[in-house]
């Protein structure tokens, strides 16, 4: 549990850091807890993501700017206190975790995890 602590307070400081401008999306992204097994850190993670996939939209209309906003911080201000995210937030965000990108440690161990995941990434998938 102490590392799932760490976990977000990093994860947190990385969020607020991408909202000042102190650190782009991509950079957060790469910096971001590797191999968590925190749903709450795995969440922020995809949030991120889409915060990223929004850039256009974020552009173009203000009110949907500063609600993506005040969710990424809202999403930092409970990872900095240590608690989880609330779980339909957690819910919402696992249907993309099979296809997002997921970092892992830069070592053996984590380049077969990765090697795995893309090459399984759509088998047994059918589409709909």
């Amino acid at each position: 549990m102490q590392d799932f602590i760490q976990d977000r307070k990093s994860a947190a400081n990385l969020l607020r850091s991408v909202l000042t401008g102190k650190c782009s999306v991509r950079q957060a992204m790469l910096l971001f807890p590797k191999d968590s097994e925190d749903e709450s850190v795995l969440a922020s993670y995809h949030a991120l993501i889409h915060y990223e996939a929004d850039e256009d939209l974020r552009l173009r209309d203000i009110l949907y700017r500063e609600e993506q906003d005040e969710y990424i911080s809202f999403l930092a201000t409970i990872l900095s206190n240590g608690e989880n995210l609330p779980q339909n937030i957690i819910d919402n965000y696992k249907k993309y975790y099979d296809t997002a990108p997921v970092l892992h440690n830069d070592n053996p161990q984590g380049f077969w995890k990765s090697f795995w995941k893309n090459l399984n990434v759509g088998f047994g998938k059918e589409d709909k």
